[in-house]
């Protein structure tokens, strides 16, 4: 039988990719995006390619009580594999954006991946069996002025997950944590975010998750795809938060 994952953020970018590697390894799909229309596109070309199943669920995670809306319509469906991968940014002063665009970042990029994981971990538990994907990023690691809701919220992904990870360790289930740096995607355009390319070089989404899936199958806790973002990543960790603040705000040109 056929093992089931479900992929948030499923029509675009990491995400996007993720779904073709799943396909490609025999892998059911239950698809969650805010585009009906990308998803009908994307589950017609992986059933045609890989003759898989698959189920589409069109919601808005930044909506209190859509992530029970997704366990309930999947409450039959086996997932073996959850990849919270869905979430948005913004760069721009806090104060100056509005108040419903931080709180919809928090119930995307935190709130429902706390849900998605606790409704979907208790049955894998149960079963001693299944794997958790969360979706981080190198942002995680050092506070973000400009980009603090976005900084912050993955911070708290970071954290958890990691948590989450030593808590399951030997029931069957395992937790990575993703922690992208820059990546060619339609993130940065969305978040209103530009970076000098002199400076930030792009790893490809293709690329990205082809590392976050093999260290998912080998049951890795924290998966940092790229050596320049290990390197960074270990610096930020290693030096005052009030100084990489200071970087941080810099780059983002303040």
């Amino acid at each position: 039988m056929k093992k089931w994952a479900l992929i948030t953020g499923a029509s675009a970018g990491i995400g996007y990719e993720l779904t073709k590697l799943f396909a490609a390894d025999g892998y059911n799909l239950a698809l969650l995006a805010r585009n009906e229309q990308r998803l009908k596109t994307l589950s017609d070309e992986l059933i045609q390619r890989h003759r898989i199943e698959s189920k589409i669920l069109a919601c808005d995670l930044a909506k209190p009580g859509a992530a029970s809306n997704v366990f309930e319509s999947l409450r039959d469906t086996p997932i073996s594999v959850l990849v919270n991968n869905a979430g948005f940014g913004w760069q721009g002063a806090f104060t100056e954006s509005e108040l419903a665009l931080s709180t919809g970042m928090l119930e995307t990029n935190v709130t429902a991946l706390v849900e998605l994981s606790y409704l979907f971990a208790r049955p894998m538990l149960s079963r001693r069996e299944g794997r958790i994907l969360n979706v981080a990023s190198t942002a995680a690691f050092q506070p973000g002025p400009f980009t603090a809701m976005y900084y912050a919220s993955k911070a708290f992904v970071f954290s958890f997950s990691v948590a989450l990870a030593g808590e399951f360790a030997g029931t069957g289930v395992t937790v990575t944590t993703l922690c992208p740096g820059f990546t060619r995607t339609e993130f940065h355009e969305r978040a209103q975010m530009k970076r000098p390319s002199r400076l930030f070089r792009m790893m490809s989404a293709e690329k990205v998750a082809r590392l976050g899936y093999a260290g998912l199958m080998q049951g890795k806790p924290i998966v940092i795809p790229g050596l320049m973002n290990k390197i960074t990543s270990a610096l930020a960790r290693s030096l005052p938060a009030t100084f990489t603040a200071k970087i941080v705000r810099k780059i983002n040109g303040k």
